[in-house]
């Protein structure tokens, strides 16, 4: 990473509202930072990000990856070489530019077999994309171990998800363990999302500050039935409230 780059990643165990809260925090930079450069970095292979933020991308970064490995297998080197020198701004045609944020999906998991070379060189290829941007929001598969691996080595805003529940706190704490070990990062809190007031002295977060309690919200929760865009939620809803006072303890806004 070069410059001044901001790069928060958002993790979590499965089911506690990560992607929700990824495409809050992307709303709440588009309004705060309405000349910044915004990336927004679908990580997750289920790339629900796509409906939380109303976009609709045609190909992914692991889309590209294929089509190299591909030109391997079928015995054109020459074109796959040609395929990874361009691959720079291949991705730059796979990205959506949309209210003010540009959004990019990385797509499956890779696949079996080891095509070690293209996933480190495509790895490098979005490290050197980040210096392009003023801020970087990246929605993680749960854990944070294909976060380092397949996206970016260092990240200056790591936010920890999780729900109310014992084993969401664990994972969180678990995750932050491993974080430790394998990610550069510069700032790291936790967001409990999905919280009845009730149950906040019973929360157990060891491993990291708490930067909001996220209550219940149902109309939230309908509008994910629905697929409707956190760009259409209200500015008073919980997820943006907590979304916001979370990204003010870190200094983001």
């Amino acid at each position: 990473m070069e410059g001044n780059t901001k790069i928060l990643t958002v993790a979590g165990k499965g089911g506690v509202g990560k992607t929700s809260i990824s495409a809050a925090m992307i709303r709440i930079l588009t309004e705060e930072y309405p000349d910044a450069r915004i990336l927004a970095i679908d990580a997750d292979p289920a790339i629900g990000l796509t409906t939380a933020l109303g976009v609709d991308p045609t190909d992914t970064l692991d889309g590209i990856r294929k089509k190299i490995v591909g030109s391997v297998e079928d015995g054109r080197p020459k074109e796959a070489i040609e395929m990874l020198n361009e691959a720079r701004y291949r991705i730059f045609d796979t990205m959506l530019e949309e209210q003010n944020f540009s959004f990019l999906a990385i797509g499956r998991p890779e696949a079996a077999g080891c095509y070690c070379k293209v996933n480190a060189y495509l790895k490098e290829v979005i490290s050197l994309l980040a210096a392009d941007f003023d801020y970087v929001v990246i929605d993680g598969e749960a854990g944070i171990e294909q976060i380092n691996r397949r996206v970016m080595e260092k990240v200056t805003h790591l936010f920890l998800i999780t729900d109310p529940s014992r084993k969401g706190c664990k994972v969180v704490d678990t995750i932050k363990e491993v974080a430790d070990e394998l990610v550069m990062y510069d700032r790291c809190g936790v967001i409990v999302n999905r919280v009845r007031e009730e149950s906040i002295p019973h929360i157990q977060i060891e491993s990291a500050e708490v930067l909001a309690y996220i209550p219940e919200d149902p109309a939230h929760a309908e509008n994910d039935i629905l697929g409707i865009s956190v760009f259409d939620l209200p500015e008073d809803s919980p997820v943006m409230k907590g979304t916001r006072e979370a990204l003010k303890k870190m200094d983001i806004i």
